[in-house]
């Protein structure tokens, strides 16, 4: 079996702060492909691709709020799939075009993506996840959370809305990315964390109101298909303590212990770098591979061992 790689992407990374026409999110892709399709080039061909959908799926729900009284808004489970397949599609689309452009005939396959979370994870009453662009006008954050929605302040960037995020389980549709993957496809999968589902033991799975942490679910994904290491990719360098203070220093090559560490000092903050920490740590725990977290820009240096920070086992 070749070695299996799998690199997750920002939503923030492709749309950051949450703006961006889909041109421009296209265009921002489309430069991150060509570093992927480099990886393929090199030889590196089992690639499991998955990505956040933060901003998008914020935006989806804005387009709810002012259109309710025209069309029924779609609950959050629909709003990640929604989002899962205009990313997956455009990632497709540019991904297939940069390898043709290296001669390279590989299919990119994207997944429509369902996670089992459970249905009564602590989660669900304490909203976590941050989605959708920032909000600086205080009276419209109040007049929101009036109506029983959850925000996060950041001084200096200002409120960001908080829905529930529940700990992803088990990747439901694994088979088929095994199959894609044994095939010789490329794959794009568990977007957005995944469809969060839960199953209630007397019939279909059901979509609930959710959004997965997009790292945690590809840690898991990565696990599952036994992948060599996993690369998550943002828009800051790497891990760093005391970030944005003078004493600020990024992390080359650290183990899990002393990133637990850190983690329990409160230097990643729970809305940015923590869940990343967090993920990194827990693939690298247990499957004893290597993780990264990187630069977008840096994709191909990152996997390469050369950029980003590098979390090992020991």
């Amino acid at each position: 079996m070749a070695s299996r790689t799998v690199l997750a992407f920002g939503g923030n990374a492709i749309a950051p702060d949450g703006a961006g026409t889909a041109a421009q999110q296209t265009e921002r892709l489309w430069s991150t492909m060509g570093q992927v399709a480099e990886l393929v080039a090199e030889g590196r061909t089992a690639l499991v691709l998955t990505h956040g959908n933060g901003p998008q799926v914020g935006n989806v729900l804005i387009k709810n709020e002012l259109a309710r009284d025209v069309v029924p808004p779609v609950p959050l489970d629909w709003c990640v799939a929604q989002t899962q397949a205009t990313i997956g599609f455009t990632i497709a689309d540019t991904l297939t075009y940069e390898l043709a452009q290296r001669g390279l005939d590989q299919p990119v396959v994207p997944v429509v993506s369902r996670v089992l979370v459970a249905a009564d994870d602590p989660g669900f009453g304490a909203p976590s996840k941050p989605i959708g662009p920032w909000l600086r006008d205080e009276a419209e954050v109040r007049r929101r959370e009036a109506e029983g929605l959850a925000f996060t302040h950041v001084p200096g960037r200002g409120w960001r809305r908080l829905v529930a995020s529940p700990q992803p389980l088990r990747s439901v549709d694994r088979p088929a990315v095994e199959l894609l993957l044994d095939d010789g496809a490329i794959v794009v999968a568990n977007g957005g964390g995944g469809i969060p589902v839960v199953d209630d033991g007397d019939g279909p799975l059901r979509g609930v109101e959710a959004v997965i942490d997009k790292d945690l679910a590809g840690a898991l994904l990565a696990e599952e298909i036994g992948a060599d290491s996993f690369a998550i990719l943002t828009d800051v360098a790497g891990v760093a303590v005391d970030y944005g203070t003078p004493s600020q220093r990024w992390l080359e090559t650290v183990t899990v212990a002393e990133l637990r560490e850190f983690a329990a000092q409160g230097q990643f903050g729970a809305g940015s770098m923590g869940p990343k920490v967090d993920a990194a740590c827990r693939f690298v725990e247990r499957t004893g591979r290597r993780a990264v977290i990187g630069a977008l820009e840096d994709i191909v240096a990152a996997v390469h061992g050369d950029a980003g920070t590098q979390v090992v086992a020991s």
